[in-house]
């Protein structure tokens, strides 16, 4: 397929040097053209790609070419996926009431990545400081039958939705530790400097004690 010329113009500038805040940067400049996103996705690298994430309309992302752009995700290693992924939920699904309501449709999907931004959503109600939604008891009896039997990139938005309601929902906490315990998720894994340790038990005790709460 011919590029165009802005086409051609951008991936010149993206190499392996670029970071992210240099994409950022350039997504600034061109604002939203779901055209060129199009066909930046269409090199089926992972940069461009993530660019492409960011001038997306969301207004045209319609079901259909969501799941075509998860499908396409599948070619990229285990990590390049779940940053994919986890930007299209944060840049563009997370914008819109029609996407919103299709990640909350996604508890059951074939597809692991949906599962997973369907818990990486609920998640994020509540470490954004909001009301915590009155789904949580049903939300813990799912993690405590599912957790263990779940794809990896799933277990991981589950593990965090539970710390973050463990943190938040103080009536749940000690819920949300023994099923760290029992899981034994996370336990004994390094993390850089100042970071929180994924094991439910560190995590909950740690935020909680940040936020004195």
């Amino acid at each position: 397929m011919k590029r165009s010329s802005q086409a051609e113009n951008i991936l010149a500038q993206i190499n392996s040097k670029t970071k992210l805040g240099d994409l950022r940067k350039i997504a600034k400049e061109i604002k939203k053209d779901h055209e060129l996103a199009m066909e930046l996705w269409s090199t089926e690298i992972f940069l461009p790609r993530l660019l492409a994430i960011l001038i997306m309309d969301n207004k045209l992302l319609s079901e259909d070419l969501i799941n075509k752009l998860d499908k396409n995700m599948q070619s990229h290693s285990f990590d390049e996926r779940i940053q994919l992924m986890d930007w299209l939920m944060a840049n563009q699904l997370m914008k819109d009431k029609k996407t919103i309501a299709l990640i909350l449709s996604w508890e059951n999907s074939a597809s692991s990545l949906q599962r997973r931004s369907y818990w990486y959503y609920q998640a994020r109600l509540r470490w954004m400081g909001q009301t915590p939604p009155n789904n949580t008891p049903e939300l813990l009896s799912a993690m405590e039958t599912r957790i263990n039997t779940e794809d990896p990139e799933v277990q991981w938005a589950m593990n965090f939705t539970a710390g973050w309601i463990g943190v938040y929902e103080k009536q749940y906490r000690n819920r949300c530790i023994v099923l760290g315990e029992k899981t034994g998720l996370y336990k004994g894994e390094m993390v850089s400097k100042g970071c929180t340790p994924n094991y439910l038990p560190e995590f909950i005790a740690m935020e909680s004690n940040k936020r004195n709460i």
